[in-house]
């Protein structure tokens, strides 16, 4: 078995899926991350971009 990724747009999804169930070929639509990750993950980027940044040793020394 091969795996193939592909990014549709909104649109393309439809017809993707479509062709797929048509040719009885299995697929995996995967879930995308609950809003609250995202939300995390958005939140660290900012701080990167604003300069929250701390060395590794730095961290470790806090954590103590």
């Amino acid at each position: 078995m091969e795996i193939i990724h592909v990014y549709p747009t909104k649109a393309q999804e439809k017809v993707v899926v479509a062709f797929l169930e048509s040719l009885k070929i299995p697929f995996e639509k995967p879930e995308s991350l609950p809003s609250h990750v995202l939300a995390g993950i958005q939140k660290g980027k900012d701080d990167i971009e604003a300069g929250r940044t701390m060395t590794l040793e730095e961290f470790q020394r806090r954590k103590r």
